[in-house]
C-alpha cells in the first residue's frame, strides 16, 4: 500500500481528493491536514509514502512544506495539486524536489497514475507547463520573496523586520532590490507582478 497525506485548505475539495484516493486499491489516504502547520505536524507522526499538497495555504505553503521535506530528508515523495499554471511555482517546485505538479483541472484517474509513477522514483508533471517553466527565469531570492510577500499583505517595513528579525533598513532594501529587478514602480506594483508570475 502507498501510504498518502493529504493537506488542502478547502474542506470540500480535501474531502472529494480523499475519497477519490480511497477508490484505489493501492492507496491509503493515512491523513489530512487543512494547513501546511498541520500537515507539516502529520508529516513526522505519521511518516506517509507520499504528501499531496495543495500550494496555497495558510500557515506553510505547498512549496514551503516540499522545501522542509527536502531540508530535513524525509522519505516521503512530494506531489503538489493546484490551480495554479504558473511556470515560476512549477520551477520552484522542482528546485524543492517535487516529484509531481499536477492541475486539479486534470482527469482524475490522472492523479492516481502519477502518485504511483512518483512512489516508484519517477515525475509526474504537466506537459504543458513543463515547457512554460524554462522561458522565463525568477529573479527574486528567497528573502526578497519574503518580504515582498509580507508587503504585498499590507505589512509596514517596521512590521516585516519585526517578524524576520530584520533592521527596516535590510527590509527597505530587499523591497529596492525586489523592485528593481522586477523593473516596476513600487512594492505593489512588484507583489501583483510576482504573484502573476508563481514567483511569490
Amino acid at each position: 500500500m502507498i501510504r498518502v497525506l493529504l493537506a488542502e485548505d478547502q474542506a470540500m475539495v480535501r474531502g472529494a481528493l480523499s475519497a477519490l484516493l480511497g477508490l484505489e486499491s493501492d492507496l491509503d489516504v493515512v491523513g489530512t491536514a487543512a494547513d501546511g502547520e498541520e500537515a507539516w505536524r502529520l508529516l513526522q507522526s505519521l511518516k506517509p509514502d507520499l504528501l499531496v499538497t495543495d500550494i496555497e495555504m495558510p500557515g506553510l505553503t505547498g512549496l514551503e512544506l516540499a522545501q522542509r521535506v527536502q531540508r530535513h530528508e524525509l522519505a516521503c515523495k512530494v506531489v503538489i495539486v493546484t490551480t495554479f499554471a504558473r511556470a515560476g511555482f512549477l520551477r520552484r517546485a522542482l528546485d524543492a524536489g517535487v516529484g509531481g505538479y499536477l492541475l486539479k483541472d486534470a482527469p482524475a484517474e490522472q492523479l492516481a497514475d502519477a502518485l504511483r509513477k512518483v512512489h516508484r522514483g519517477g515525475r509526474a508533471i504537466d506537459p504543458q507547463l513543463a515547457l512554460e517553466a524554462w522561458s522565463e527565469a525568477d529573479p527574486l531570492n528567497d528573502r526578497e520573496r519574503q518580504v515582498l510577500r509580507f508587503a504585498g499583505e499590507g505589512l509596514t517595513a517596521g512590521d516585516i523586520a519585526e517578524r524576520l528579525n530584520l533592521s527596516q533598513g535590510t527590509v527597505r532594501n530587499y523591497l529596492s532590490e525586489a523592485i528593481g529587478k522586477l523593473g516596476v514602480g513600487n512594492r505593489i506594483e512588484a507583489y501583483r507582478l510576482a504573484r502573476q508570475k508563481g514567483w511569490l
